[in-house]
């Protein structure tokens, strides 16, 4: 029995960051983790989704993975957070389900779980790293513990170099070295969860 239990919340408007929580949960579970794959919540106006083919579509494709809920978040001993840049932050989204986890922070139920954060953005240097970092902050008050890769393997360097978190530009190919640094990350959790837990 895996002694890791990971959470993997994701918000998606047109996929990239589906697929890349997907390529996470992969070798999370491959690096002997108990993974839940969880989709933030849409609560952009259905007017506005379905006024853009693709976010509709994503909006479709997501649904086949359940909603992240609070419950998902106690459950979980690690979490690896995957949303897109909006404006060089999280999107609402995102942030709206921070919103709903105040009763879990009170008690320390976030406390001294292993976290990391992947994001994407339309341009190399959309702010993506502005996302993560700001993500941290928040994870900071949780008390959790941050994993970045930081420079740890060689895969961080040939998918950008980016210590902070992955970060894929949206519509560029999940090639090997994308998939290469996703891995990365996501077993280094795994493996620092794990040592937290033991």
């Amino acid at each position: 029995m895996s002694t890791v239990k990971l959470a993997i919340p994701f918000y998606s408007t047109y996929g990239t960051n589906q697929t890349m929580a997907e390529i996470a949960a992969e070798a999370a579970r491959a690096a002997g983790a108990e993974v839940r794959l969880l989709r933030i919540a849409e609560t952009a106006p259905e007017a506005v989704v379905n006024s853009q083919d693709g976010w509709k579509a994503q909006v479709a494709r997501a649904a086949a993975h359940p909603v992240a809920t609070p419950a998902d978040m106690e459950w979980a001993n690690a979490y690896l957070f995957s949303a897109p840049t909006r404006f060089g932050g999280a999107p609402s989204q995102l942030r709206a389900f921070i919103d709903t986890l105040g009763g879990q922070w009170f008690t320390g139920a976030l406390a001294n779980k292993a976290v990391s954060a992947m994001t994407s953005a339309q341009n190399v240097h959309g702010g993506q790293e502005a996302t993560i970092l700001g993500l941290y902050t928040t994870f900071l008050h949780w008390g959790s513990v941050i994993v970045a890769p930081g420079f740890t393997d060689p895969a961080v360097f040939a998918a950008g170099g980016n210590p902070y978190g992955y970060s894929h530009t949206q519509g560029a190919a999940f090639d090997d070295a994308a998939k290469a640094a996703i891995g990365h990350q996501a077993t280094r959790l795994v493996t620092m969860a794990a040592k937290l837990a033991a």
